[in-house]
Formats: structure tokens, sequence, C-alpha cells
């Protein structure tokens, strides 16, 4: 019987509201040096400077480095799977809604932290990969779950699998486009990039299957 690999030890998670207080601190402060200057350049000595906080408080919760990421890229994705779920609930009834509002969210929360969203799901850290591909399954699932009560206006002959294609292209486009050496920035050309996308979407999806088959 081989033995399984060891899992790695997980940061100390805060008990009380104050220190609960001094984690979010030194996230944030990590966050911030990962996002101008990028996970290579980040210390942990630099980080509890920015964070006001000695350098044993940050020991004292992580055991280094490698942990530290960890933990930025779980609020990270945390915090845009919270999005995500906010700007679908609050979409216009109607299928073209819910790509509106997906495609727009996705977009966003890929453009916040500049090329840090990206740069953390590539990490090699231990779970890196696991903890992203997660919050990618949860997101699809809310645009599942966003879109169930419009399927009957999609004219594919499989109207999930349809939506699981539409979901995987504007997340690759909305990936993409935080990596590309021109990204579209600014309010208005990642408006029309959005828009484009959610377009792109609606037409695919209410296009009957090249076989002439459409969902009755």
């Amino acid at each position: 019987m081989s033995k399984e690999p060891d899992q790695p030890a997980r940061y100390r998670e805060p008990r009380q509201a104050r220190s609960a207080a001094t984690l979010a601190r030194v996230l944030r402060a990590a966050e911030d040096i990962a996002s101008s200057s990028g996970l290579e350049e980040m210390t942990i000595t630099g980080v509890a400077e920015r964070a006001g906080v000695s350098v044993g408080t940050i020991y004292r919760r992580f055991e280094g480095k490698e942990q530290l990421i960890t933990a930025l890229t779980e609020r990270m994705l945390e915090q845009r799977e919270q999005y995500m779920a906010e700007q679908l609930r609050a979409a216009e009834p109607s299928l073209s809604g819910v790509m509106d509002a997906y495609a727009h969210a996705l977009l966003q929360s890929f453009a916040d932290s500049s090329n840090l969203f990206p740069e953390l799901l590539r990490a090699r850290v231990t779970g890196a990969l696991d903890r992203g591909a997660h919050t990618i399954t949860e997101i699809h699932r809310l645009l599942l779950e966003a879109a169930a009560p419009y399927t009957g206006q999609i004219r594919r002959s499989t109207p999930q699998t349809a939506l699981d294609t539409v979901a995987r292209a504007i997340l690759g486009a909305c990936f993409h486009n935080s990596v590309r050496p021109d990204p579209a920035t600014g309010e208005a050309a990642q408006r029309q990039y959005a828009d484009e996308l959610s377009d792109m979407a609606i037409a695919y999806l209410r296009t009957p299957d090249r076989r002439g088959t459409t969902q009755s």
C-alpha cells in the first residue's frame, strides 16, 4: 500500500477579532506589494513593513512566503467568488442580462490588481492550482444557476453544454486579456470588450446547431 503524500501544513487561522484584523492588514500589504512588484519581489520583511507589524507577527501565523502566497490566493479567490455571486444575483432577469453580468464581472475580476490574479493562479505553491480550479468550478456553477430560468431561450440542442461552452470561452478571453501586452484597459475599453464577449455568447446560444436541431 503506497503512502499518501503529506498534506502541507495550513497557516494558523485567527481566533480573535484583533488577530483577524491584523491578518487582513498583512494580506492587504502582501497584495499591494505583489500587485506593484510581482510575487518574486514580495518578501516577509517588506510585507511586515507595509502592514506596520513585526516580522515575528507574520512568522507566528505563516511558516514562510509560500504559506503567505497560499493565504493571499485564497483571499483573492474567495473575494472573486463572492463578487461573481453578487453580480449574477443582481443581473437583469433574462438570458442576455445574465451573460452581460457574467462577462462584465469576470473581466473586472481579472482586471483588478493588474496581473496579480493570473500570476497567483500560475504560482507554483502547494494547493494554488487546486484552489484556482475550485474557484473556476464555483464561478461556472454560479453561471449555470443564474441562467437556469432562461434555458428555454437557448436554441442549441443541449443548453447545458452550450452554457458550458460560453462560460469557458469568456473565462479564457478574460484570462487572455489580463496577460496580453495590450489589454483592454480603462472603463470604456473594458465595457466594450465585455459587451462584445456577451454579444458573442448570446449570438451562439440563440443560433441552432449546424445539424438544424433546436430546443423545442
